[in-house]
């Protein structure tokens, strides 16, 4: 069982000076529920190397279990630091693929040439793919073996635009991950914000925020059993 993590490499949170990235624990607690299952993790970002961490999510308020024990992990952090870089990779070679989420894949991964044809790829192989909180962005300009795009009367669910408004980034942000993927033909749902949200369509998985992080992994990880 070959699962792909795919990272963000983008790290200025628009244009107010911040840094952004990766969110840890959508990072952490998938790495740990389908490394536990047995899965052989492949870690993977547009630009190679190390991903950038958005701080945010390294706050001591932010931690959990998993996010403790990635920091103890000093095999995982090697890895981590060595994506290979997207366009390199064989994506013969792999059985699923996982995106995390933070604000950082709505500037690069939406957008990036390799990632959408990874998920492409995937998607016309129907091979589960998988995304959590603002890592559903990625979906912004795929199309699926039909040539419509891939969410088109899909159930999907993604970060919420209340949920960005709590963060006070809803005029930050390149768009909104709520608003795109109902244009883009998504059947979306939410549940509270910040409470564990996670919809199932085919081989198509979708968490709503870090919170579903885990529940996202294990409907991957069913997908693949």
């Amino acid at each position: 069982m070959n699962v792909l993590m795919v990272l963000t490499s983008h790290d200025a949170l628009g244009d107010t000076g911040k840094k952004t990235g990766f969110w840890l624990e959508e990072f952490a607690a998938p790495y740990y529920v389908l490394s536990d299952a047995g899965a052989k993790i492949t870690l993977a970002s547009p630009k190679g190397g190390q991903p950038p961490l958005d701080p945010t999510s390294d706050a001591p308020d932010a931690q959990t279990d998993d996010t403790r024990r990635f920091k103890d992990d000093a095999a995982a952090a090697n890895a981590l630091a060595h994506t290979v870089k997207l366009e390199r990779l064989d994506l013969s070679s792999f059985d699923a693929v996982f995106y995390p989420g933070g604000h950082g894949p709505l500037w690069d991964l939406a957008e990036d040439p390799a990632s959408i044809h990874l998920i492409e790829t995937f998607a016309s192989s129907d091979r589960p793919v998988a995304a959590v909180c603002h890592a559903p962005a990625i979906f912004r300009h795929t199309k699926g073996a039909d040539g419509k795009l891939l969410v088109s009367g899909r159930n999907v669910t993604g970060f919420t635009n209340t949920e960005e408004d709590a963060a006070g980034l809803t005029d930050v942000v390149p768009f909104l991950v709520e608003d795109m993927l109902k244009a883009n033909g998504g059947n979306y749902s939410k549940g509270a914000d910040w409470a564990s949200h996670v919809v199932v369509d085919g081989k198509l998985v979708t968490g709503q925020n870090p919170a579903s992080s885990n529940e996202a992994a294990e409907a991957l990880l069913k997908l693949l059993s």
